[in-house]
């Protein structure tokens, strides 16, 4: 490993970086010392030092899946606005279960 310093730009939501400040601070940190940190422990394990969360599915992609779990042959239509449409007289019976549960 080299040894000296080296700058990074990076950008970053004000308010996110005012929060974080603040939080550093009442740390006892300084941004420098903060990011050099999460750096030092992402090479000593190799990996992000946190797990990342996965955004949760829509509604819709949460229906549309099941939709195609419950029916091979269903075909899934969207409408103009991207909302699922179930063709009542095709597939009765995911029709009511959409509406019902």
């Amino acid at each position: 490993m080299a040894n000296g310093k080296s700058n990074i730009s990076v950008e970053i939501d004000t308010g996110v970086k005012e929060i974080a400040a603040q939080l550093f601070k009442r740390m006892g940190l300084d941004q420098t010392t903060a990011i050099d940190m999460f750096y030092r422990q992402t090479i000593l394990e190799r990996r992000l030092p946190f797990q990342p969360a996965v955004a949760p599915p829509t509604l819709d992609e949460q229906l549309s899946e099941t939709l195609l779990k419950r029916s091979s042959e269903a075909e899934v239509e969207v409408d103009i606005d991207g909302n699922i449409v179930i063709d009542k007289d095709k597939h009765p019976e995911l029709y009511e279960w959409a509406v019902n549960g």
